[in-house]
């Protein structure tokens, strides 16, 4: 099982990871805004589709077609951990080799959020506060590491779920065998 969650885990964090590495890389250090959720999710669904063909592989190719529900939870869980520790290390690469600063962009963007929204001088000077009380904790590894596992993982356990259910059932996209 370790073979497998390994390559799909890598294939996985690779996908999701390399896209963020150059997007950065092509950023300019001025860069007024950053692409948004919705392609940063959608990046990391596709990258996670791996689970699901981790899983099927390894029901159909070691197991002889059928596999239980947490055997291929515990699987895709592996599969996910895998590539979010590679997420989170190709985001540690970007940030180190992009001139980007991405933690100084979004305390600017706290504070830019608050004055957009008409917040009063008080409003705004407790949305400072809170974006360098942001900068000092970004700063800091063991903040910003798990925090960005963490983009990836909560994904990943969803994906695990929809996959194991539905790969549980042998009748579901059944192993076809050369004949």
């Amino acid at each position: 099982m370790t073979p497998i969650i390994l390559r799909y885990g890598i294939i996985a964090g690779l996908i999701a990871a390399v896209p963020w590495l150059v997007y950065m890389l092509l950023l300019p250090a001025d860069a007024r805004e950053m692409g948004g959720l919705v392609q940063g999710y959608l990046v990391m669904l596709v990258a996670l589709s791996m689970v699901f063909l981790g899983i099927k592989h390894y029901r159909d190719c070691v197991l002889g077609g059928v596999i239980k529900f947490g055997p291929a939870f515990m699987l895709g869980l592996g599969i996910s951990a895998v590539a979010s520790v590679l997420y989170m290390l190709g985001w540690e690469l970007s940030q180190s080799v992009s001139k980007f600063d991405f933690a100084d962009f979004y305390a600017r963007s706290m504070v830019s959020a608050a004055r957009a929204k008409g917040a009063s001088a008080e409003e705004l000077a407790r949305a400072s506060v809170q974006a360098q009380e942001f900068l000092r904790s970004y700063a800091n590894p063991l903040f910003r590491l798990p925090m960005t596992f963490l983009e990836m993982f909560p994904v990943g356990i969803l994906v695990s779920l929809i996959s194991a259910g539905l790969l549980r059932n042998a009748r579901f996209l059944p192993a076809r065998h050369a004949g």
